[in-house]
Parts: C-alpha cells; sequence; structure tokens
C-alpha cells in the first residue's frame, strides 16, 4: 500500500533520504560505508547494487539493448536512451533559478551553475590550474603527458583532443559544414566562419599600435606590421 500513498517510513541516519522499502534503505547505506560487495570480473570495478553491475557489463560486451526510434542509435542504458531522446523533441525540463537558461540533462545544469558560483573545484596536480569540469581537467592534463590518444584512421596523425580530431577529419572529407548566412560561403570550421563574418558587419578588432589602421583579421595586422619593421631596418 505505500506504493499508493507514497509514504517513505523508512529515513536515513546519515543524508536522511527516506525510502519506501527496508531493503532500499540497507542497500542505500551501502553508499555512505563504503560497501560495494558486486565486483565487476573484467576490470575490478565494484558497486553497491548488483542491478549496476549488470548495467557495467554492457560496456564490456558491446550490447546495446536500447534504440532510438527516431534515429536508431542504440545505448547500453536505458537512461542514456531517455536523455539522448531530448535531443529529438528538444525539450529542455532543467531550469537554471540565476539566468533561466534550460538544460536537457540534470548534469549539465549542475556543471552551469559552476559559472554563477565561480567555483572551480578540479585542480591539476602540476600546475595547480584549476577547472570547472573534471573533463577540462582530463584535457588539460594531455598538455603535461604529451599523450595524443586520438589518431586519425586515415593519415595516422595523432591528437591530443577528440575535437582536434573531428576538425583534421574534415580536411580528408572536404566537408565544409559552417555556412555564411550573408553570402553562403562554406568554411571547414567554427572558427573560419567567425572570422569571415567580420566582414560583413565590417568590425576591424585588430589595431596596429604603430599607425592606428585596423583589420578585421589578426594575419592582415601581422602582415601589415612587416611595413613598419621594414621602414625601420632601412632608417
Amino acid at each position: 500500500m505505500l506504493t499508493h500513498t507514497k509514504e517513505k517510513p523508512h529515513r536515513c541516519i546519515v543524508c536522511e533520504k527516506r525510502f519506501r522499502r527496508v531493503g532500499d534503505l540497507k542497500i542505500h547505506l551501502l553508499i555512505h560505508t563504503e560497501g560495494k560487495p558486486h565486483q565487476c570480473v573484467v576490470c575490478e570495478k565494484r558497486f553497491c547494487r548488483v542491478g549496476h553491475l549488470k548495467r557495467h557489463m554492457l560496456i564490456h560486451t558491446d550490447e546495446k539493448p536500447h534504440r532510438c526510434e527516431v534515429c536508431e542509435k542504440r545505448f547500453c542504458q536505458g537512461g542514456n536512451l531517455k536523455s539522448h531522446m531530448l535531443i529529438h523533441t528538444e525539450e529542455k525540463p532543467h531550469q537554471c533559478d540565476v539566468c533561466e537558461k534550460r538544460f536537457r540533462r540534470s548534469g549539465e545544469l549542475k556543471i552551469h551553475m559552476l559559472v554563477h558560483t565561480e567555483e572551480k573545484p578540479h585542480q591539476c596536480d602540476v600546475c595547480e590550474k584549476r577547472f570547472r569540469r573534471v573533463g577540462d581537467l582530463k584535457s588539460h592534463m594531455l598538455e603535461h603527458t604529451k599523450e595524443k590518444h586520438h589518431r586519425c584512421d586515415v593519415c595516422e596523425k595523432r591528437f591530443r583532443h577528440d575535437g582536434d580530431l573531428k576538425k583534421h577529419m574534415l580536411t580528408h572529407t572536404k566537408e565544409k559544414p559552417y555556412r555564411c548566412v550573408v553570402c553562403d560561403k562554406i568554411f571547414r570550421q567554427g572558427g573560419d566562419l567567425k572570422s569571415h563574418m567580420l566582414i560583413h558587419i565590417n568590425e576591424k578588432s585588430h589595431r596596429c599600435d604603430v599607425c592606428e589602421k585596423r583589420f578585421c583579421y589578426g594575419g592582415n595586422l601581422k602582415r601589415h606590421m612587416i611595413i613598419h619593421t621594414r621602414n625601420n631596418i632601412i632608417v
């Protein structure tokens, strides 16, 4: 009957979270005691619940039983499929209380909230630089280790970051996914499109410190500076 009444009589004495069934409370308490009796035989990672272990095992078997009915992409876990479905529905149920920006996933909202608090909980052990997200710290650590895990299947060139590999792959495919909405010119990289847009808005943010002439692109300014250095040599 507790399912219908939504009553949760069993309370955790550590964090005060409440549960309907005493069995759920016992499993929950393993989190606080660090008791993880269920171990993966492949990578030896341990879990509090056998259900969590079963879901984890799908990583090793490459089994993806959950399929998106829209794009047919497959997932190991049902929760990942639910999160993926938000892409098709464009639903963003998680809203920031500060700036009202909305997000598809609760995790994205938690990461976003660090922007308002300016908290950077993840610190590099080498240079002590701090980051908001653990993913940013992991990417940063590659600068110290010089590791390049991401390899191009075409030319075997290696990259530290997955994003750099994706940009590089466009050189092989000749694909130019970024299009200017003004003149329809297309570009391989988003940064190139942003630089190009300066032509249309006539913004010249790069200024010569010698003659104060302004340029849209940093490259044009560098070429212009040769004029001044050449004049100094002649003098």
